[in-house]
């Protein structure tokens, strides 16, 4: 199939088109409460064209690889229509022609393990939570991602690699006369099954959290000084700065394009932000991107000022910006989007201690627990907080929203700690229809703000 397709590229008559064939696997157990209610292995095949003709730009999706060039054809041609009707004419930054292979050897490989083991670990961890008194429901889900993808293009790369991803997710109900409280868990999010075994501890440590916050006070709404852990400050970068620095979705949005120029100064010299694919272990690493790109570390900002952005071939031909090998598509269904790979806030030199010392009233946020942004706006819930009073982490709190606004919000971060880490459940849902991406992951380190809007749920 491999020399049939690349065969098959080479022949179209375009100014640039490719062609994306695999064969993804997926595997998903899920509990709620004691009741299993999902076991499933599933298996999918299919390819994707994309069309640069005259300007204009067709994709079509097809599930038998002996019509791969009969579609590619016709997707040129309709490619070569929407050209006539294009003022604005679309075109593709030069990249290279890679010819490779990218296997994953993961040192346990979750495509080895059998399906019984992975079962009873979903089975041990879920009773583990319904043996706590407090508990009264649970939601344990085990989730697996694989996928062998061929990609070929008219210039002749002929790539093939491979995506994996496992992880063991969920989230603990607890309940105390009318307060209830839920907690999040993750395990894994990368290609290494060795990484959701032995996790007992950490899982209990979530349970004791969610029993405590049964105990603890709503937080109370004000204007305040805050501490985020790494996973608050991972989530916040991610949703609220990192959509907003991926280039197609500023490729048709004058305002925020026109806000977001490169070496706008948007915080202290002390923020740093970077996106990078090839960090191994984490959730959102990859080798070469569903372009035919290598991924690539990416300095969004640095020292405060936005040095870098994330791209396709033909948003940075449209920005005429540097690749960065960030586009992706969750499978042969879709055609590739600019995706976020491991977004991260880097490193400072403040330690936690130092941080909780500045702030006289204000709380310590902790755990990213979901949330919404619009444009520059942002919403997002913490899973439990800390008061912190003269400098001191005082009683925790329950039920917090942070909200605010990106740029004021960012250049109001004055202290970063030297303590990065990076969360183990990744995904990201963008595009419509919606395209959810197991590949994405976040990081950060502890962060000081000196002011956001804190609410109750």
């Amino acid at each position: 199939m491999k020399d049939q397709l690349a065969a098959t590229a080479l022949a179209l008559p375009a100014e640039y088109a490719d062609i994306r064939y695999e064969e993804n696997r997926k595997v998903r157990i899920l509990y709620e409460g004691k009741k299993l209610s999902d076991v499933a292995t599933t298996a999918s095949s299919g390819g994707h064209v994309r069309a640069y003709v005259d300007g204009g730009k067709a994709i079509s999706s097809f599930s038998d690889p002996d019509r791969a060039e009969s579609i590619a054809r016709s997707t040129c041609v309709s490619a070569g229509l929407a050209g006539k009707l294009r003022e604005k004419k679309l075109r593709v930054a030069e990249a290279p022609v890679v010819a490779q292979s990218f296997p994953l050897t993961p040192r346990t490989d979750p495509r080895s393990i059998p399906l019984k083991e992975k079962l009873d670990l979903a089975t041990h961890y879920n009773e583990i939570i319904l043996a706590e008194p407090n508990v009264v429901t649970t939601q344990t889900a085990y989730d697996e991602f694989a996928s062998r993808r061929l990609f070929v293009n008219t210039e002749g790369s002929v790539i093939e690699y491979e995506l994996l991803n496992c992880g063991i997710v969920g989230f603990i109900v607890t309940k105390k006369r009318d307060v209830v409280q839920r907690v999040r868990f993750a395990f894994g999010g990368c290609e290494e099954y060795g990484r959701l075994l032995d996790r007992e501890d950490d899982l209990k440590e979530r349970i004791t959290k969610a029993c405590e916050l049964l105990e603890a006070d709503p937080v109370k709404a004000g204007v305040v000084p805050v501490l985020l852990d790494p996973s608050e400050a991972g989530v916040f970068i991610h949703e609220a700065f990192g959509h907003l620095s991926e280039g197609d979705g500023l490729q048709n949005n004058p305002a925020f394009r026109a806000r977001l120029q490169l070496s706008t100064n948007l915080g202290q010299p002390i923020l740093n932000v970077s996106d990078d694919p090839t960090l191994e272990g984490r959730p959102g690493h990859f080798l070469v991107d569903d372009e035919g790109v290598r991924g690539l570390k990416t300095r969004l900002i640095t020292e405060g000022i936005l040095t870098g952005r994330l791209h396709s071939r033909e948003t940075a031909a449209e920005f005429d910006e540097p690749l960065s090998g960030n586009m992706r598509a969750v499978d042969a269904g879709y055609t590739p989007l600019v995706r976020m790979s491991n977004i991260f806030i880097e490193p400072g030199d403040s330690s936690f201690d130092d941080m909780v010392s500045t702030i006289d009233r204000g709380y310590y946020l902790v755990g990213a627990r979901g949330g919404q942004t619009s444009g520059d706006q942002f919403t997002f819930g913490a899973q439990w907080g800390y008061r912190i009073e003269n400098g001191r982490i005082g009683p925790m709190v329950r039920d917090i929203n942070m909200s605010g606004e990106l740029f004021s919000t960012l250049e109001a971060i004055s202290m970063v700690g030297d303590d990065l880490a990076f969360g183990e459940r990744g995904g990201c849902g963008k595009g419509s229809p919606m395209q959810t991406n197991r590949k994405s992951g976040t990081g950060a380190p502890h962060i000081k703000i000196d002011a956001v809007t804190i609410g109750g749920v």
